[in-house]
Parts: C-alpha cells; sequence; structure tokens
C-alpha cells in the first residue's frame, strides 16, 4: 500500500517479481520460448553490468524480465520464436514494422492488467526508446531508392532510456540479440560487436538523457564481453 502511493518499490517487491513462477512470466515461457530465454540472458547480462557501476541490480533483473511481455500477442513475428514458415514474407515492410514496434504497446496492456509497478513498465518503453525497427526501414528504404523515406512509421514511440537501468538494459537487449547471429565467437567478434553496437546507439542520441557516464559505458562494455565470451567459451570434442 505505502508503494503504490510513494511511487516506492521494495527490493522484496522486485525479488517477488523476479519469480519466473510469476503467471505473467510463466505465459511468457509458454507461448513465447524463445523470447523467454532471451529474457533470461538479457536479465543476466544487464545484471552483472548494474552490478560494476553501482546501478540497481534487482531492479535491472526484474524489468529484463518484463521487457518483452508485449510479444506474447504475436509470438511467431518475432524470429526467436518461429519454428518454419516467416509470416513477415506475406507482409509488406511497412506492416511488419508495426507489428514490430507494437509489442511495446501490447506490454503496457499486459503490465496494465497485471498490476506491474511504473518503474517496471519504464523497461518496457524505454528499451527501444525512440529508436528505429532498423531491417523494416533499411529493406524499405532498399526496395525505394528514389523515394525520400519518413522514418516515423518506422520509430518506436519511445521514450529514451531515462535512467542508468533502463539504458543498460536496451545495451544488453541489442547486444544479446545480436550475439546470437555471430558466425563464430571469438573473442575479438564478440568485442567488436559489443562496442559497435553500444557506440551505434550513443551515435544516435538514444542515450542521451540517461545518468550513464563515459567510464559506466566502458564498465558496462567491459562486462558484456567478459560474460559474452563465457557464454560461448569453446568447448572439447568428446571421442566416437
Amino acid at each position: 500500500f505505502v508503494e503504490k502511493i510513494f511511487g516506492y518499490i521494495s527490493n522484496v517487491t522486485l525479488v517477488e517479481l523476479s519469480d519466473i513462477n510469476n503467471p505473467l512470466l510463466r505465459k511468457l515461457s509458454e507461448e513465447c520460448p524463445g523470447t523467454f530465454q532471451h529474457s533470461m540472458a538479457v536479465s543476466n547480462l544487464a545484471s552483472d553490468a548494474a552490478r560494476r557501476i553501482g546501478a540497481n541490480e534487482l531492479l535491472i533483473r526484474a524489468g529484463a524480465l518484463y521487457h518483452d511481455i508485449g510479444k506474447i500477442d504475436n509470438p511467431a513475428f518475432f524470429t526467436e520464436n518461429q519454428r518454419g514458415a516467416n509470416p513477415h514474407n506475406a507482409l509488406d515492410q511497412l506492416q511488419s514494422a508495426q507489428i514490430i514496434i507494437g509489442h511495446i504497446t501490447d506490454g503496457l496492456r499486459r503490465a496494465d492488467k497485471a498490476k506491474l509497478p511504473a518503474v517496471i513498465k519504464d523497461f518496457i518503453t524505454e528499451h527501444h526508446g525512440a529508436g528505429k525497427a532498423k531491417y523494416f526501414y533499411l529493406t524499405y528504404c532498399k526496395e525505394h531508392p528514389d523515394e525520400e523515406v519518413d522514418p516515423t512509421p518506422f520509430t518506436y514511440p519511445g521514450p529514451n532510456p531515462r535512467s542508468k537501468e533502463t539504458s543498460i538494459l536496451m545495451m544488453a537487449d541489442t547486444v544479446e540479440a545480436a550475439s546470437r547471429s555471430l558466425p563464430d565467437h571469438t573473442p575479438e567478434a564478440i568485442e567488436n560487436l559489443v562496442n559497435r553496437l553500444i557506440d551505434a546507439q550513443i551515435a544516435d542520441g538514444l542515450h542521451n538523457d540517461s545518468l550513464l557516464s563515459f567510464k559506466d559505458v566502458r564498465e558496462i562494455k567491459e562486462s558484456f564481453i567478459s560474460r559474452l565470451r563465457t557464454m560461448y567459451h569453446a568447448r572439447i570434442s568428446y571421442p566416437s
């Protein structure tokens, strides 16, 4: 009751929200198993970085678990859940972008229904900020080379991250997803990927409203690189 009145969230509440037996998280794991695994990986990646820079580790762990709950509405339209035909093949780039971007508003609707705290809903709205659904935007631009393309239909509603925790989540979300598409996971490839993606977000101004310092960004990069190297470490070949 006190938390709701003063907008405060206790560590006990955050621990309870992080329980994967929570009905909403259980539904995510059943309806979107790929998204659930991605959210778990992002949670681990982001919480390690939060610990390094003194951000709220419990908050970011919980926020990361719920950031993609909007994908429950259209699981097959997200690559991590696809097992066969890609439904985007039947749509144009604008239609596809609207479905992808829609997981933000769908997530907020589910969060409201589940009465999630406002600080958790911030992770839903801010993890893409006012960035673009770049795959569909760039594909559309290539298909219409003589057209001045309006980026608005391909742009997430925002706002951009306004706290250290939501900034870290944006970085971790992008890095974890992109790391899965690397042809090899050498230390050099992982380091280049992390630096390129985070530097691109900063160059696009997506972290301008955040409280992160240059030192924080360096620590976050080092944390991601270290954690990803561990996740994708080489294994020995067992004899036949």
